[in-house]
């Protein structure tokens, strides 16, 4: 994949399941290292922006999870950390400034307003890089459990400007860089609302312009 991207194109990888929904307490180191060596050549040659690890709503801030998450980024440090929290126990100030300690990018999230899933946040916690995810906020859909359904959403206009002005011009005077991903796939709305975000950015002097982009 490295040898067949362009030259300028850097990429963004996502920790495997073992390691965030499915953990084995006696393989997950080894699983880490294992890990670390599959993405080495995007290491060695500074193609690699950040590894996602996106935790699941059942990973709840509890005394466990919290000396796990410690130790897995213990294990993966030196690597462009980014986590992912999909339950609000993790919304607090201790998190955050640990997770600043460490130089680990916080996730913004954008998904519905629902009990108990992670607020829509705009925190800083890495000058280096801020990494956004839009999950869709089709309510219904979440509520299901159905992944077919719970990522089926289609960005408005006014969403979207309302990101562009506030969050993200907001997170790019802190960070140096930032990567954002649509994860609203069920119909292909994603890179339909991507192109229409690109473009408000561009107007506003957030993202320069390299290439037009028609979909």
């Amino acid at each position: 994949m490295r040898q067949l991207a362009p030259p300028t194109f850097r990429f963004a990888a996502k920790l495997t399941r073992t390691l965030t929904h499915e953990i084995d307490p006696g393989q997950w180191r080894g699983q880490a290292v294992q890990y670390r060596d599959g993405i080495a050549p995007l290491i060695q040659t500074r193609k690699l922006t950040a590894v996602l690890l996106q935790f699941p709503p059942s990973f709840v801030r509890a005394p466990q999870n919290r000396r796990y998450l410690a130790a897995l980024l213990d294990e993966l440090d030196g690597l462009p950390l980014a986590v992912e929290f999909r339950h609000a126990s993790w919304a607090t100030d201790r998190v955050f400034a640990e997770l600043e300690r460490r130089r680990t990018t916080l996730v913004t999230v954008d998904e519905p307003d629902l009990p108990g899933l992670f607020p829509r946040l705009d925190i800083i916690t890495n000058p280096g890089l801020f990494y956004i995810r839009f999950h869709g906020r089709n309510a219904k859909g979440w509520r299901s459990g159905n992944m077919q359904k719970q990522f089926d959403y289609d960005y408005g206009d006014d969403e979207l400007r309302r990101w562009a002005d506030t969050h993200i011009a907001k997170m790019a005077r802190q960070a140096n860089s930032g990567v954002i991903f649509f994860n609203n796939h069920v119909r292909a709305q994603a890179p339909r609302n991507a192109v229409r975000l690109i473009n408000l950015l561009i107007e506003r002097g957030l993202m320069e312009e390299k290439e037009t982009l028609n979909l």
